[in-house]
Order: C-alpha cells, then structure tokens, then sequence
C-alpha cells in the first residue's frame, strides 16, 4: 500500500469516523423534541430510574474502544495519540461490519488503578467496554479490575479475540489432519496478551498438553523470570515440561502456535514435530516462519495473521458480532464459556474444513451474524 496514499485518506476526512443523526432536526418542534424543552422528560425520568438511560440514549448502544499505545500492533510502545488510529479503525469496523457503534478513546498510561478509575468514570455512557492494544501484564490487571468494577461487558480484543479465533481455526484444523482436539499436544511460544488468554481458553476446552515458551524460555510454574500471570498458567495446565527453549521442547508437537516474533521457529524444527503439524505463525507483520518454508519442511495446515496467505486468524473474525451478540442478549461478561461459543460458532462456517480452509474469510457472509446469534442462544 502507498504510505502517501493512506494518509491523504485518512488527512482528507480528519480520520474515518463521524457522528450521525438518527433524526433530523429541521424546525422548533423537533428542536423542542430532541432537546429543551422536552428532553427535559427524559432526564426526569432517568432520575427516577437510572437504567433507563439505558433505553432512552445512546449509552444502551455504544460501545467504547479504548487504549493508551502500550502494545500497538507490531509497533510497540508508541503512546495513546499512535494508538488512535487502530482503536478508530475498530470502531469503523465496527459499525461497518455489524451496525454497532462504538467510540475510540485514548487514555494516558498512568498507574493500573488510575486508568481503571478513569474508564470506570466514564463508563455511564457505555454499554461495553473494547480494550485494545495495552501491553501485558497490565492489560490483565485492568480487565480484571474493570470487569469486577462495571456492570457492563469488558473485553480485550488481543486477549479474548485471539483467543477465539485460534480456537476456531484448531478446531477445523484438527479435523484436516484426523486428530482428536484434546490430544493435540501444543507449544504456544509467546505468552503475552494474547498468548495467555489462548492458553486459557485451549486449556478451558479440555486440551491439556499445552507447552508455554516465552523469550527466556519455557515458562514453568516456579519460574522466577516471567510474572505471575504467566506461571500461573504454568501451574495451572499441570504439564511436567523437561527443556528450557523452544528448540527443546519441539520434538513430536501437533501443534505450533506463535503469538510472538518472525522467524523464530526453523524448517528443522517442523521436520521435528509430529507427523502432519499444523502451524500457527501468527505474528505480524511477519510470521514466526515463512509459510512456504513451513509447506516445504512438511506442515500440513498453515496458518497466519496476514491476508497475504490463506486460513487468516484475524480478530476482525470476532469482535463485531461477539459484541453485537453481547448488546442483544444483554450478557454483561466475556468468559470462557462464551469464548468457546463464539469459536465453535466460526468453526461451523466452514463446513468441509481443508488445509488450506479452517476458518471463514473477513470478508464471507454470515461471519458477523453467525457469531451473534450464537452469543444470543447461549445467553438463554
């Protein structure tokens, strides 16, 4: 894509985002009607009953997007104002995608509990709350914090989104190459964010041969280089893992998946795994190995964050209609019940999954809906 291009685009609009009316405004009685003095009945009434703030603005409706550029895309720690236009490129999606609305916010990169009580002050006039791009551990903490704190969803798309889609992607993966999803035995290199929660939500569907690498190596439970949360997990899964690096511990994997860094993982090392690997080379811009490198050392389903090969494992798979199903259903929480939901809801798409097929394109119809009406039948 040309560089000049993309920013006259955006330069040309002030970004991709606008607010629109959903009446018009075009005498003194719609002004009387949409503001004073008749809004004066809707306030009255909030007062007597706050939820109903819910139902009478857009607060029932609007989902906030918010970062501080901790941990933007494969960018790094480039400050809330960088993080701006990613969080503005959700919310275009989102409203693009599934017809819901959502607001980017950017918020400084103050201590945990003061980004918490900033968000929890401003959270009347949201009905979710999107984090987005906040490095670990952070990240973890406030989601925590925010979600005991708000009655209303709380979702981080690196962590849950990820998470939900690499579970949809194994799952018709396991099926190519004829392997029970349980049995797969998976190292997972790169236990941030994103890694963490996969390995959550891997672990939540009963997969317990989860191996976690991290960039000083294995991550085991009394491992004194890696936070809490990281070995927690450790202990968590229960695997007696014996090697200290990713070298170690490759021989007879299923499964690769790399939530980390490009070229990491080596043709030897796939020639290494078990027969039929499936690799997951998730890191952009780019992946942890080079796809055709990948085929020609014997992987059999390959998979990537980019659009630039087939099977993309790409959150826009998810947040658009988990929310719009979060919205409609009126759950206020993302758990791991939720999050299997929404992966077996992708999965499903695809009805006769093949090497080069185990999840929906971006851009196929019914993604966004099938996911929605998923969250919905599982919030009854």
């Amino acid at each position: 894509m040309d560089k000049d291009e993309i920013v006259e685009l955006h330069e040309e609009n002030t970004g991709v985002l606008e607010i629109g009316a959903e009446m018009d405004v075009k005498n003194k009685s719609d002004l009387g009607k949409a503001y004073t003095p008749g809004v004066a009945q809707i306030s009255k009434a909030i007062e007597h009953d706050p939820e109903l703030k819910d139902k009478l603005t857009m607060s029932g409706k609007l989902v906030a997007v918010v970062t501080d550029g901790s941990a933007v895309l494969g960018l790094g720690n480039i400050g809330p104002a960088g993080g701006l236009p990613v969080v503005e490129g959700k919310a275009l999606l989102y409203k693009d995608l599934a017809g819901v609305n959502a607001l980017p916010l950017a918020v400084n990169q103050v201590p945990v509990d003061d980004f918490v009580k900033s968000i929890k002050n401003l959270s009347l006039s949201f009905a979710g709350i999107h984090l987005e791009d906040i490095a670990a551990p952070r990240c973890f903490e406030i989601e925590e914090k925010l979600a005991a704190q708000l009655d209303i969803p709380v979702y981080h798309d690196d962590q849950e989104g990820t998470a939900i889609v690499v579970l949809a992607g194994l799952i018709n993966a396991a099926k190519v190459v004829n392997k029970p999803l349980k049995d797969l035995k998976v190292v997972l290199n790169g236990v941030g964010a994103s890694g963490v929660a996969t390995a959550k939500l891997l672990n939540g569907v009963g997969m317990t041969n989860i191996t976690l690498v991290d960039i000083d190596g294995v991550v085991k439970p009394d491992s004194t280089n890696y936070n809490p949360y990281q070995t927690g997990l450790a202990k968590q899964i229960g695997l007696n893992v014996t090697g200290d690096t990713l070298d170690d511990v490759i021989d007879d994997q299923d499964v690769f998946i790399g939530l980390s860094d490009a070229d990491v993982l080596s043709a030897d090392q796939v020639k290494r795994m078990a027969a039929d690997p499936i690799i997951f080379a998730l890191a952009n811009p780019k992946p942890e190995i080079n796809p055709v490198v990948a085929a020609d050392a014997g992987a059999t389903v390959i998979a990537t964050g980019s659009s630039q090969y087939a099977n993309q494992v790409n959150n826009i798979l998810v947040f658009p209609g988990l929310f719009k199903g979060l919205l409609r259903s009126g759950l206020k929480r993302v758990d791991l019940d939720i999050e299997a939901t929404a992966a077996k809801a992708l999965a499903s798409l695809v009805d006769q999954p093949t090497a080069d097929r185990i999840v929906p394109g971006v851009f196929d119809e019914g993604v966004v809906a099938t996911v929605t009406k998923a969250i919905m039948a599982a919030a009854k």
